[in-house]
């Protein structure tokens, strides 16, 4: 009798063992997740220091891997998932998620080389294939060992002498490791702007005499920031840098231990033909506030109303380091209204654009109300000085409060009728 209840329970067991899952291993799980999530910014020649190319390269930081994930730290993506949803959302599934943490926790095995997929294939260089015209510094700017460095401009010495529409554009710094982000903005023969500073060499906006600097207004032909592809425009859509313009680079450095010297520069991918719609960025903002000192939740709200229907199709939430949180919401003729993005946790070091799964097309009259908050607390780590009121300013340890987005139109027409008459399309510097 003891033998039969032996035998059972031995037969039991191998049954119970037999439906445990085996553990993820990398070659198998792991690999499909890392290429699709990872090795887009963590590779040679991009954004993150380590590359997760092969098992070897990600082994050491699967403990760092299993915490960023958990806390959502990576990959980087801070919409709301209530809110909304966008075609370039980089977050991982619940699937994916589960993969990775019960990999780790099984001493993130290798497994079979054999079941590893093939390896993915990036671009070499240029990720919007040849451009047909590269604009560069013509002379390095030199980025110190430490300390903090000035936004630094550019005006780039290349006037068009055409109209020309543009359908991708693509901004690569020259030193990576230490751009936080590049703008290239489409500076027009009738702006103002900076008019007396000498093209090719890095400066710093004067102030003027109420101790303010010049901001620019105009259209954005295209940026950088880590993370973020630079994605062509759909096809039939183009942006447009009219004959006489030039292209000005806002350059913010940070600093990391060693100096480098940064030439950085922009290809360009021209349209083949007229385009039928034209698309343009334009911002809700705020520039009159200031933050109270120590203040952990400051308010601060724009909005901007339409005159013509249009086609919204990315928005770009923008603060500095105070920056805690920031809403979009449209508010219709009717007076419904619909939030389409909201950021809880609002990061400076990812500039993001949230591309809707479907495009918002927008009657004339409906509004794009912004809401965003500040920590000027001494909690906020990032906080440059937290006994200091702040006002807007185009540095970093001032602040913003911008909700870019992408407008579309018919190509033909005069982009101040977006607007009612009163106000001007503008994108402010950041």
């Amino acid at each position: 009798m003891k033998l039969i209840c032996g035998l059972g329970l031995g037969l039991s067991m191998v049954a119970a063992a037999a439906t445990v899952p085996a553990p993820p291993t990398y070659s198998k799980d792991v690999a499909p997740i890392v290429q699709a999530r990872c090795q887009g910014c963590h590779r040679p020649g991009e954004a993150a220091p380590m590359s997760f190319g092969s098992y070897q390269q990600v082994r050491p930081w699967a403990k760092a891997m299993k915490q960023a994930v958990v806390l959502k730290k990576m990959p980087p993506w801070f919409a709301d998932p209530q809110v909304g949803h966008f075609r370039n959302d980089t977050s991982l599934s619940k699937e994916e998620l589960n993969t990775l943490v019960a990999w780790v926790d099984a001493g993130a095995p290798e497994g079979n080389p054999k079941d590893l997929p093939p390896a993915r294939e990036f671009v070499t260089g240029w990720n919007i294939g040849q451009p047909d015209m590269v604009l560069e510094m013509p002379q390095a700017f030199d980025v110190p060992a430490s300390g903090t460095v000035d936004y630094q401009y550019v005006i780039l010495p290349y006037k068009f002498t055409e109209d020309r529409w543009v359908q991708a554009s693509e901004v690569r710094p020259g030193a990576r490791s230490v751009v936080h982000h590049v703008l290239a903005f489409i500076r027009e023969p009738g702006s103002k702007w900076m008019r007396d500073m000498q093209p090719g060499v890095p400066f710093v906006p004067p102030l003027n005499d109420k101790g303010e600097r010049q901001g620019f207004s105009g259209d954005v032909l295209g940026g950088f920031a880590p993370g973020v592809p630079a994605e062509p425009l759909e096809p039939g859509r183009g942006r447009l840098v009219k004959a006489g313009s030039d292209i000005v680079f806002q350059l913010h450095y940070t600093t990391n231990g060693k100096a480098q010297a940064d030439r950085s520069k922009v290809g360009i991918v021209f349209c083949k033909e007229k385009p039928a719609q034209r698309v343009m960025v334009l911002g809700a903002s705020n520039r009159k506030f200031v933050i109270p000192a120590g203040d952990a939740n400051y308010r601060v709200d724009a909005e901007i109303e339409f005159a013509h229907d249009v086609t919204v199709s990315s928005l770009l939430p923008h603060m500095h380091l105070r920056g805690k949180d920031f809403e979009y919401r449209v508010i219709y003729p009717s007076g419904e209204t619909q939030t389409v993005l909201r950021v809880p946790r609002y990061d400076f070091s990812w500039q993001f654009w949230y591309r809707p799964e479907s495009e918002m097309v927008l009657p004339k009259g409906t509004k794009i109300a912004c809401t965003a908050h500040y920590d000027n607390s001494a909690n906020n780590p990032s906080n440059p000085d937290a006994t200091k009121e702040v006002r807007w300013g185009d540095q970093s340890w001032e602040e913003m409060m911008i909700g870019f987005f992408d407008v579309v139109f018919p190509a033909d027409m005069d982009p101040k009728l977006l607007l009612p008459e009163r106000k001007k399309p503008q994108a402010s510097a950041e």
